[in-house]
């Protein structure tokens, strides 16, 4: 079995010149948790998601840099919750967006992707054919098609 066989081939995606309102919207209308970056060639170029974006509105804790003499204090924030929450939305998707993302080619074998997605904050992984995005494969998509013959 190999990546091809598993993969999900309507994939939605976001282009790296879109803002992070696009991703949001396309988060929430397709009810997906992130989603690839592509150029305008359909090259993968990153892969945004909502911990992304978790990341960048939540609180951010002070940061203390102590030294023989002083102690100085680096705001964690420094702009309200609702201020980063307007802010966000206008931010290029590559500000916010991992630009080293794992990726699969077709031929990848099915014991590879699953050791992939098996690792910390892999959940799907973009599938590319000569460079550019042709499918997407979720820790679900490896689990049904491996074991659906064996149940």
């Amino acid at each position: 079995m190999q990546a091809q066989d598993m993969m999900m081939h309507d994939v939605h995606r976001v282009n790296h010149t879109d803002s992070i309102r696009t991703v949001l919207a396309k988060l929430i209308h397709e009810e997906i948790s992130g989603m690839p970056v592509t150029d305008q060639s359909g090259n993968i170029v990153a892969y945004i998601s909502e911990e992304d974006i978790m990341r960048y509105i939540g609180k951010h804790k002070d940061f203390f840099v102590d030294s023989l003499y002083t102690v100085a204090v680096i705001p964690g924030d420094r702009h309200p919750f609702d201020e980063r929450i307007e802010e966000v939305l206008d931010l290029n998707v590559m500000e916010l967006a991992d630009d080293s993302v794992l990726t699969a080619s077709v031929e990848t074998a099915g014991e590879e992707v699953a050791a992939l997605l098996g690792k910390d904050e892999v959940k799907k992984l973009p599938v590319e054919k000569d460079g550019r995005l042709v499918g997407i494969i979720s820790r679900g998509d490896v689990i049904r098609h491996i074991f659906h013959s064996k149940l």
